[in-house]
């Protein structure tokens, strides 16, 4: 369960590496133990332990531990094994004078280990990998688009990507000329560090630059997820109003990057640009910001640069990095 917007990992999340190639892994593993005390000399103890085998591509680990005083306790705990880990400590009564304390635990270690794991991986291939993130329709897979074909005889460019359903922007990036794996995931509305592994797995790595994760749509849930990547890139859209940025702080706090994008149409939506630049200077300071047109190929080439420049970084890195 994810603990910013309840997504469930209900379903299959698949990798399909090209059309109509679909696989598929699930692995379930589920304890439960119940524990009942009550104060009227009655002691009720339950124990069961469920394993589901499936085959899936990603795995999750939550640990939850509940005490509730209402006359008598009761004590339960889950283990969850997912690609990360979700662990909360809940001390509930209710009632006269009593008290409610939740103590969050960290829900993220296991998924920031494959995130450091993916990342010396990636490094010592000398690959940029970028973790490109924004609300659906801001414009990400048009954008991806243009930087690859831009990208033609300069960079070999990879792309995993995440959506809910459908495979259809893979579809669009190989026809730009990317080799590019989808991650369906159900109803989950992020990717983790373990599914972007799986997935690069399908990609010829040595032979790439770039490898570009196109996260879900989404600029809540993925903030929390380290992926493995060198940058982290937000797109906000002239069609998605200038508070963008104030109201999803943590996601804009973490960029690298900033693309506005869809200028070619801002004067038509009433954008404002100065105001709109304002705020993502307050919320990330840190970001490099670039204004650019899909369509038009406005401001792709200062993009272009910016990703020669990161690339020679990491190549400096990955020269004293071995597998």
């Amino acid at each position: 369960m994810c603990k910013d917007c309840g997504c469930s990992k209900v379903g299959e999340i698949g990798i399909h590496s090209h059309a109509g190639a679909k696989e598929h892994e699930h692995e379930h593993g589920h304890a439960h133990e119940h524990g009942h005390a009550h104060g009227h000399g009655h002691a009720h103890g339950h124990g069961h332990a469920h394993e589901q085998g499936h085959a899936h591509e990603h795995g999750h680990a939550h640990g939850h531990e509940h005490e509730h005083e209402q006359g008598h306790e009761q004590g339960h705990e889950h283990g969850h094994e997912h690609g990360h880990e979700h662990g909360h400590h809940h001390h509930h009564s209710n009632g006269n004078g009593r008290k409610m304390v939740e103590i969050g635990l960290s829900i993220l270690d296991k998924n920031d280990r494959l995130a450091e794991r993916n990342r010396g991986y990636f490094m010592a291939k000398g690959l940029l990998v970028l973790n490109v993130v924004s609300s659906p329709g801001s414009g990400k897979t048009a954008f991806l688009e243009r930087t690859v074909k831009n990208s033609a005889n300069r960079l070999k460019i990879g792309v995993i990507v995440g959506d809910l359903e459908t495979e259809n922007d893979a579809v669009r990036l190989r026809g730009a000329g990317a080799q590019a794996v989808q991650i369906t995931t159900g109803t989950v509305c992020h990717l983790e560090a373990e599914m972007v592994a799986r997935a690069a797995g399908k990609l010829p790595l040595d032979e790439l630059d770039v490898l570009v994760i196109e996260n879900v749509g989404n600029l809540v849930c993925p903030a929390a997820y380290d992926l493995g990547e060198n940058l982290r890139v937000v797109l906000l859209s002239v069609t998605e109003g200038e508070d963008k940025p104030l109201k999803y702080t943590t996601m804009f706090k973490t960029a690298d990057a900033v693309i506005v994008s869809k200028i070619d149409i801002a004067e038509v939506v009433g954008f404002d640009r100065e105001k709109a630049l304002s705020n993502i200077r307050r919320v990330a300071p840190q970001a490099t910001i670039f204004e650019v047109s899909a369509r038009t190929g406005a401001g792709m080439e200062n993009w272009q640069r910016y990703l020669q420049e990161k690339l020679s970084e990491i190549n400096q890195q990955s020269s004293f990095v071995s597998i």
